[in-house]
């Protein structure tokens, strides 16, 4: 599959195989594995995987993978896409949230992230936190 020139010029020429990144855009593949970091800078995790409405098409959580070792004892936290605000200089995303605050945040492991779409904790937590329900 081809692809066409992102520097916004507009000339039409195959530039990559991919478009990964524009000016205000990014592809959910680049997001995968971006670092979460909290207000004092610590990084949090990472980012495992984005939920998307299948209605709206607009990104709803970012999942992030905190914890474990060699993918043993991992923990999923769904953050509602709107808590992250993103931060160029550490090319990453940032959360404002204390990390008393993540820790009682609803938490999955990677067989209950199945079970993720029909619970309302994440909604209920975060709502309680000011951060309105994006689905």
């Amino acid at each position: 599959m081809a692809t066409y020139d992102t520097t916004g010029i507009g000339t039409g020429q195959v530039q990559d195989e991919h478009i990964r990144e524009t000016g205000e855009l990014i592809s959910a593949d680049k997001v995968t594995g971006t670092s979460v970091y909290n207000s004092a800078g610590d990084n949090l995790g990472s980012i495992h995987d984005l939920m998307i409405d299948k209605r709206n098409g607009r990104v709803a959580y970012a999942v992030m993978s905190f914890g474990g070792f060699l993918g043993i004892g991992e923990k999923f936290h769904p953050l509602p896409w709107n808590v992250l605000t993103y931060d160029e200089d550490k090319g990453g995303y940032n959360i404002d949230l204390t990390s008393d605050q993540l820790r009682q945040a609803p938490s999955y492991s990677s067989d209950e992230m199945a079970r993720f779409g029909s619970d309302n904790r994440v909604d209920t937590y975060y709502g309680g936190l000011g951060y309105p329900p994006l689905v």
